[in-house]
C-alpha cells in the first residue's frame, strides 16, 4: 500500500511537470486570460471604473437680479455646485466666448422679461442633457410651489423642506447598497472565460492518454501502472493546474488592476472550484470523442470557449441580457452564462438560492461530460502499440 502511495504521488508530480511544460497550452489556460483582462483594463481606463464624473462646467448670467425666479434658481444650483455642476457667474459676451472654446457646457439665463430661467448649450451629449434635467426639475418644482401657494398656502413651508431633502442625484447600487460598476459584467464573463480555458489542458491530457495521437500516449498505455490510477492522477493535476491559473487571473484582477469584484472571498472560490472542474471535463470530452487530428481538437477548445464567452458578455456586455430576453434556455446551458451569472449573485444580487441553482447546474454539465468522455473511451482497443 505504501509503495501504491508513492507511485500515485510520482505520477502526480511528474504530470504536473509535462503539462506545465506545454507551453501552448499554458498560454491559452494561463497567458492569454491575463493579457485579455489588461486590455479591458486599458480599455474602459480608471474613468470607465467606477470613478466618479467630473462636475459640469456651467456659467450663469444673471440679468436682473430682482427677478422673483432669480433667489430661488441659484438657491437650486447652489445645491448641486462642486459635486454635479461648477457654477460660475459670467457677463453674456464673456459666457458666449466661453461657451464656443468649450470652457464651459451651457449658459442658464436668468432675464428680465422672462418669467423663468433658461438653458443654452452648443452641443448634445450626456453633460447636456444633465443640465435639461436640472432646468425641468426647477420648473416642474417651481410650477408645483405655485400651486400649493395658491391652493394651501399654509403648507407652502412644509412643501419647501420637503422638496430641500432631494439633493442627491442618482446612482447604481446594488441590493445591499454598493455601488456597481457597468463595466464589471466584462470582468465576470472573463472570469467564466478563464474556466473555460481549462479545455486547453483537458484536450492535452486525452491526447496524452492515446497511443494514436501521441508518443507519450503510446507509452502510457503499454505502462504496467493501473489505469485507473492514471485516470485520477490526470485529474487532480489537471484541476490543480486550472485551479490555480484562475486563482492567479482573480488575484491579478483585484490586487493589480484594483478591479472590485465584490462578494466574499469564500463563494468566489467556491464559484472558481466549479468553474474549473467544468472547463476541465469539457477539455477532457472534446479530447475524448470522434476520431479527429490533434489540430483540429485545439481549434475545438477555441471554439467551444470563445463562443460561450462572447455569448455570456465577453465582446458585448450585453449579449446575455438580450439572450435573457429572446431565449433564455440558451443562458441556462451556456456554462459561462451560467458562471457569469453565479459572480453577479455574490457581488450584486446576494441572492443565495440562485447562487446554489447555478453550482448545481455547473456540478450536473461536469458529471454528464465525464461520464460521455468515459462512454467514447471505454472501449477503445489498439491492435499494436
Amino acid at each position: 500500500m505504501k509503495n501504491m502511495g508513492g507511485l500515485f504521488l510520482h505520477l502526480i508530480r511528474w504530470r504536473i511537470i509535462q503539462i506545465v511544460r506545454q507551453k501552448s497550452v499554458m498560454f491559452w489556460a494561463l497567458a492569454f486570460p491575463l493579457i485579455l483582462g489588461t486590455f479591458f483594463y486599458i480599455s474602459f481606463g480608471r474613468g470607465g471604473m467606477g470613478e466618479e464624473m467630473e462636475p459640469i462646467q456651467v456659467a450663469v448670467v444673471l440679468e436682473d437680479e430682482d427677478a422673483l425666479y432669480t433667489e430661488t434658481f441659484m438657491d437650486h444650483l447652489e445645491q448641486m455646485d462642486g459635486d454635479v455642476l461648477k457654477v460660475i457667474r459670467m457677463e453674456e459676451e464673456e459666457a458666449k466666448e466661453a461657451l464656443h472654446g468649450d470652457v464651459i457646457t451651457g449658459i442658464f439665463y436668468c432675464r428680465e422679461e422672462a418669467a423663468a430661467p433658461a438653458l443654452t448649450v452648443a452641443g448634445s451629449g450626456i453633460s447636456q442633457s444633465i443640465l435639461g434635467s436640472i432646468l425641468d426639475s426647477y420648473d416642474k418644482n417651481a410650477v408645483l410651489l405655485t400651486d400649493i401657494a395658491r391652493e394651501h398656502p399654509e403648507k407652502i413651508q412644509e412643501a419647501v423642506d420637503v422638496m430641500g431633502q432631494w439633493q442627491e442625484m442618482t446612482e447604481d447600487v446594488d441590493v445591499e447598497g454598493k455601488t456597481m460598476d457597468p463595466n464589471i459584467s466584462y470582468f465576470f464573463a472573463l472570469i467564466a472565460y478563464a474556466c473555460l480555458s481549462g479545455a486547453f489542458l483537458g484536450v492535452q491530457a486525452s491526447i496524452d492518454g492515446q497511443a494514436d495521437l501521441s508518443a507519450l500516449g503510446v507509452r502510457r498505455c503499454v505502462t504496467p501502472v493501473h489505469k485507473l490510477q492514471m485516470i485520477l492522477s490526470d485529474m487532480i493535476v489537471l484541476f490543480l493546474i486550472h485551479f490555480c491559473n484562475v486563482l492567479i487571473l482573480t488575484g491579478y484582477l483585484k490586487f493589480v488592476l484594483g478591479i472590485d469584484l465584490g462578494g466574499d472571498a469564500a463563494s468566489i472560490i467556491l464559484v472558481e472550484w466549479m468553474g474549473s472542474m467544468i472547463g476541465i471535463s469539457l477539455g477532457i470530452l472534446l479530447g475524448a470523442v470522434g476520431r479527429f487530428p490533434i489540430g483540429m481538437r485545439m481549434g475545438l477548445s477555441v471554439l467551444f470557449t470563445l463562443l460561450p464567452g462572447f455569448l455570456a458578455g465577453l465582446m458585448f456586455g450585453q449579449m446575455k441580457d438580450l439572450i435573457e430576453h429572446h431565449c433564455p434556455l440558451v443562458n441556462r446551458v451556456n456554462p459561462a452564462a451560467v458562471l457569469s451569472d453565479a459572480f453577479y449573485c455574490i457581488s450584486v444580487y446576494s441572492d443565495e438560492a440562485r447562487l446554489m441553482r447555478s453550482v448545481a447546474i455547473l456540478s450536473v454539465m461536469s458529471v454528464g461530460m465525464i461520464a460521455a468522455a468515459y462512454l467514447a473511451v471505454r472501449r477503445v482497443r489498439y491492435d499494436s502499440v
